[in-house]
């Protein structure tokens, strides 16, 4: 009688384990990850209030998902969706767009999602109601769907294979597929979306149980890694855990893999980055997902080794990431073409950092937050949210206009109408990048959702990761309830202030981040200095029995500071980045005087640049006003080397936050400027 007792018990324990799983509603759900020290609040629970980042949500809501449902849904400009209706036998026709298309529309989708989970629109919900549908008529009875596949099936059966091509990119596609259908359930709680993620993850993992080893590596850019581990947190099933498990201890085990797939070295025998850097932060980012679930610490020393490795030796000032056009991987040691590789957006070799050619394509940069918003979560440390909020207010920003309605594939660090060649993409946002329109609905979709990495909490607190005016409704581990408002001009101003309106009945930890930027913060509880250590780029906490009404002050100082790069950087030796707080700073030729170029202009050490609020495309943006040094240029035509002229004077400059550049037309621009000593 004593074993049923105990085993009904542990029963009802199981049950209320999963019913807690099943009603925890957060964008990456690591609340029952037992290697994650970490977790996120429910969709939902924040909502921006006034300023920086309110003001995104707003244009995003408002312009950038309509504008970018009608370009998906107008097969005359995208035919992403005209695919799924072929797919699904509504319409007739071939096949037209990328291969990736699938995953691209899945990603706008996300947005929605993550959109109406603030809203609750019903708008939105009857719009996902639709086309759910349709997606969901496209699928094969097996599970498998990929419209190209799918639709070259209807027309010739028996030239019409699943996975005969690597660069097909279904596993891609089935990754964001995975991913949307449980944000959709988390934010409705309707699983028609999820559903079909299940059946396409069920046929992923009997694909991979009998696929041969060269079929089984046919999953470029690996964004189902980070999608399985969301399926099985979603639904406990252990064998997508086991599947997400395998997808990593098949990479590099076949004698032909690239870098540019990044599978020619296994994972865990990776000693630096190289290849193709959207496929490497998206790895990074799924294996630190199966690290949070299993704590395979060989997985986690060679994350470690990475991180280093893109921090110090391959980022750019602004977090962007993949430096290279077209690079070779590895280089120096051998001419063997197996060692040797031509690999297209590549990390490249340490420090090297171009400006005018810098790739950093926006899909890039948006990985680079994903890998460091789930090592956040894996491990606390505050390091991995200075890098996650440095990639999103300017290397993830830039990737779209002010106004929400234009793109930039790739992101510069300065561009001149002066260079003699014409670059691959354009270096003015469009809105529409032609075969290759991935990276629109990436930043759509991750505008829609920065308020869900704004905040984590633990067993021991709640911790601030990203700050901005936001009202905070959430239940806490524990059960207890949590309300505060947060009010700040954050980024343009470092005075942060939280009023906690409802609390838990007992002592709980606020941890408020320091990011590494910032120097001299100072805290006060209710007017009163606390006695905590204020420890640049960590958290500090605070450990009390709070009261409704309990009010926080958090300042932190923004000097404007001028950025060096390692000398090993020969791009930008004797050169500065300008920063405030968080946000780098550009000189576009609309901030100078009428004829007068950018890259005539040197910074004083000794500079007088001040902040001052204006307004771009009805946007307030904090720009930076002073004067600087101007040469006398003279002519270079005809010339590669002269003599150093001494004539110099002042000149009036504007600077803007990278993020807004190319706002105010088509400029030339710089953000690494010559110092003047």
């Amino acid at each position: 009688m004593r074993r049923l007792m105990n085993l009904a018990c542990v029963s009802v324990l199981l049950l209320v384990a999963n019913y807690a799983i099943a009603q925890n509603k957060a964008l990456v759900n690591t609340s029952a990850s037992p290697y994650a020290k970490l977790s996120s609040l429910d969709m939902g629970n924040v909502t921006w209030t006034k300023g920086f980042w309110a003001d995104r949500f707003q244009i995003c809501r408002d312009t950038m998902i309509p504008n970018l449902w009608k370009v998906y849904t107008d097969p005359k400009v995208s035919h992403a969706y005209k695919n799924f209706e072929i797919a699904a036998g509504l319409d007739t026709g071939l096949h037209s767009g990328p291969p990736f298309h699938d995953g691209d529309f899945y990603k706008l989708f996300e947005a929605v999602a993550s959109m109406y989970a603030v809203t609750h629109d019903p708008k939105l919900d009857a719009l996902m109601d639709k086309t759910i549908a349709v997606i969901a008529k496209a699928q094969r009875a097996d599970g498998y769907i990929h419209t190209p596949t799918i639709i070259a099936q209807k027309n010739d059966p028996k030239n019409a294979k699943a996975f005969a091509d690597r660069l097909n990119f279904e596993t891609y596609n089935l990754g964001h597929l995975m991913t949307a259908g449980c944000v959709h359930y988390r934010a409705t709680g309707k699983k028609t979306l999820l559903n079909v993620a299940i059946k396409a993850t069920d046929y992923l993992y009997n694909f991979y149980k009998k696929a041969s080893p060269e079929l089984a590596r046919n999953a470029i850019c690996p964004s189902h890694y980070m999608g399985v581990v969301e399926m099985y947190r979603t639904t406990r099933d252990p064998k997508y855990l086991e599947l997400s498990k395998n997808l990593i201890d098949i990479r590099g085990l076949m004698k032909d893999g690239t870098d540019d797939n990044q599978d020619r070295v296994p994972f865990r025998q990776q000693t630096k980055v190289m290849g193709h850097a959207v496929r490497a932060n998206y790895l990074f980012a799924g294996v630190a997902d199966v690290y949070a679930e299993t704590g395979d610490t060989t997985l986690m020393h060679t994350l470690n080794l990475m991180w280093d490795d893109v921090v110090n030796r391959k980022m750019y000032v602004t977090g962007g990431t993949g430096a290279l056009y077209d690079g070779v991987s590895p280089d120096g040691t051998s001419y063997n073409p197996v060692d040797v590789q031509k690999v297209h957006q590549a990390y490249g070799r340490d420090y090297q950092l171009p400006n005018f050619t810098s790739h950093n394509e926006t899909c890039a940069n948006i990985g680079n937050v994903l890998w460091n918003w789930r090592m956040l979560q894996t491990t606390g440390n505050a390091k991995y949210a200075d890098v996650m909020e440095l990639a999103l207010y300017n290397s993830v920003l830039s990737g779209i206009s002010l106004n929400g309605k234009n793109f930039l594939y790739t992101n510069p660090m300065s561009y001149s109408d002066d260079l003699p060649f014409t670059q691959r993409w354009s270096k003015d946002r469009v809105p529409y990048i032609s075969l290759s329109n991935c990276c629109p609905p990436n930043v759509v979709r991750t505008i829609a959702e920065v308020a869900d990495y704004a905040y984590s909490v633990s067993h021991k607190g709640l911790y601030f990761n990203l700050y901005g005016g936001n009202v905070l409704n959430t239940v806490l581990k524990d059960g207890s309830k949590l309300k505060l408002d947060q009010q700040t001009e954050y980024p343009w101003d470092g005075k942060v202030n939280i009023t906690l309106q409802q609390v838990p009945a007992k002592a709980y930890s606020l941890f408020l981040r320091i990011p590494g930027w910032c120097n001299g913060a100072s805290l006060s509880v209710n007017g009163q200095p606390i006695d905590a250590t204020l420890t640049t780029g960590e958290y500090a906490e605070i450990n009390r029995k709070w009261k409704a009404g309990d009010r926080i002050e958090l300042n932190l100082p923004m000097p404007v500071k001028l950025m060096e790069s390692n000398p090993l950087v020969e791009e930008t030796r004797n050169q500065v980045a300008v920063k405030r707080g968080p946000v780098v700073y550009c000189l576009e030729s609309v901030g100078m005087p009428k004829g007068q170029k950018v890259f005539n202009v040197a910074i004083p050490v000794n500079n007088d640049l001040k902040p001052e609020l204006i307004e771009i495309e009805n946007s307030p943006i904090m720009s930076l006003t002073g004067k600087a040094d101007l040469r006398n240029e003279g002519s270079w035509t005809n010339q590669l080397y002269r003599e150093v002229g001494t004539k110099t004077s002042k000149v009036n400059i504007r600077m803007v936050p990278y993020y807004a550049w190319g706002n105010r037309g088509h400029v030339d621009m710089e953000t690494w400027i010559p110092l003047d000593r």
